[in-house]
């Protein structure tokens, strides 16, 4: 049976900004709508969670962090935010795909086979990535892009339902139509710290966890590039 790890969660990759704490089998989350606040809000849903879960900075095995895609300033905040919690106890890190997460918040509150989540880019684009449910688990079909509405190719089944996720399909709604299965996702329009808890667990499982010096964060956009943060070489 594998070891039950203490895992924080952090995202602040698109319009909302979430925490989530697993400790003793239980869930701790915090999560709020508030695009501008990011950098205020963090923290505090940092400490409730830790005291909803009597628990210690100290206590956790390991941060997940929202990677991206997302607004380039969002998944700035995450990494440095997860910069700052992780260096002064030296705790190992791992990335989890914002569209990862959401299509884990489909499969668990919705019971999803098969997930599309789309976030809108702007600039007439959107971040995608398709995936289907293994053991419960979403699991990415193919690779994260990003293109025009029209660049999507579905390697999903058409001829089952394909659960739709994310605010790509109210930007663009024409999303809704490369399946005639397509099942609208009301609950998981953005992706939540929470959802990121089993996908963290699953990837240090897998070995996929590294050291913070060596965050990795996605923008699938090439130009923009990640500097640490300063003293950090």
């Amino acid at each position: 049976m594998s070891q039950l790890l203490t895992i924080l969660a952090l995202d602040t990759c698109t319009e909302t900004c979430s925490a989530a704490l697993t400790a003793n089998g239980k869930v701790f989350a915090q999560i709020a709508d508030a695009p501008r606040e990011h950098s205020q809000r963090l923290l505090p849903m940092v400490d409730d969670v830790l005291a909803q879960a009597q628990v210690t900075l100290a206590d956790i095995d390991l941060i997940a962090y929202g990677r991206g895609p997302g607004s380039f300033t969002g998944i700035r905040i995450c990494t440095s935010m997860t910069q700052g919690l992780a260096l002064g106890l030296d705790l190992p890190v791992i990335g989890i795909s914002t569209l990862a997460a959401m299509a884990q918040a489909a499969i668990t509150e919705m019971g999803a086979t098969q997930v599309l989540c789309c976030i809108d880019a702007r600039m007439n684009e959107v971040y995608w990535g398709q995936y289907i449910a293994q053991d419960g688990m979403a699991t990415l079909v193919g690779e994260e892009r990003v293109g025009s509405p029209e660049s999507i190719e579905l390697l999903l089944d058409p001829s089952q339902n394909i659960h739709a996720c994310g605010t790509g399909f109210d930007a663009y709604p024409q999303l809704l139509t490369l399946s005639p299965q397509t099942v609208p996702c009301t609950e998981s329009c953005y992706p939540d710290a929470k959802y990121m808890l089993v996908l963290a667990q699953r990837g240090h499982q897998q070995g996929l966890h590294t050291s913070v010096d060596e965050l990795a964060p996605v923008y699938l956009r090439d130009t923009v590039t990640w500097k640490k943060l300063p003293g950090r070489e």
